[in-house]
């Protein structure tokens, strides 16, 4: 069965940082890329970052850039989110998902449960 838990989520204030971790288990966590998505109060799904199986391509929404970084240990099979300079607009509950990728596009499958993220003073 396939299962990702989130944790490393919590309260932080305004310009602090977090580290979100993804534990992947049931599914050969090295063959897939792995997408981190948000959603905040009231909003919905937002993508914010996605990582290719080898962890060589990392892409993130604009919101984002410059301020997160994304990354993996596939020898642990978990994923990574460094959260850095936070606002109080990424407060946001955040899901890791499985992800297929190919030349067309993407698709996220088998998510989490998530991590809840408060940056507010």
């Amino acid at each position: 069965e396939v299962q990702l838990v989130e944790s490393g989520g919590g309260l932080v204030q305004p310009g602090g940082s977090l580290r979100l971790s993804c534990a992947a288990t049931g599914f050969t966590f090295r063959d897939y890329s792995m997408t981190w998505v948000r959603q905040a109060p009231g909003k919905g799904l937002e993508w914010v970052s996605i990582i290719s199986w080898d962890g060589v391509s990392t892409y993130y929404a604009e919101s984002v850039k410059g301020r997160f970084t994304i990354s993996r240990d596939n020898a642990k099979n978990t994923l990574y989110l460094q959260m850095n300079s936070l606002k109080s607009e990424d407060t946001a509950v955040y899901y890791c998902a499985k992800t297929f990728s190919s030349g067309v596009g993407s698709i996220a499958v088998d998510w989490g449960q998530g991590t809840q993220v408060t940056a507010s003073s």
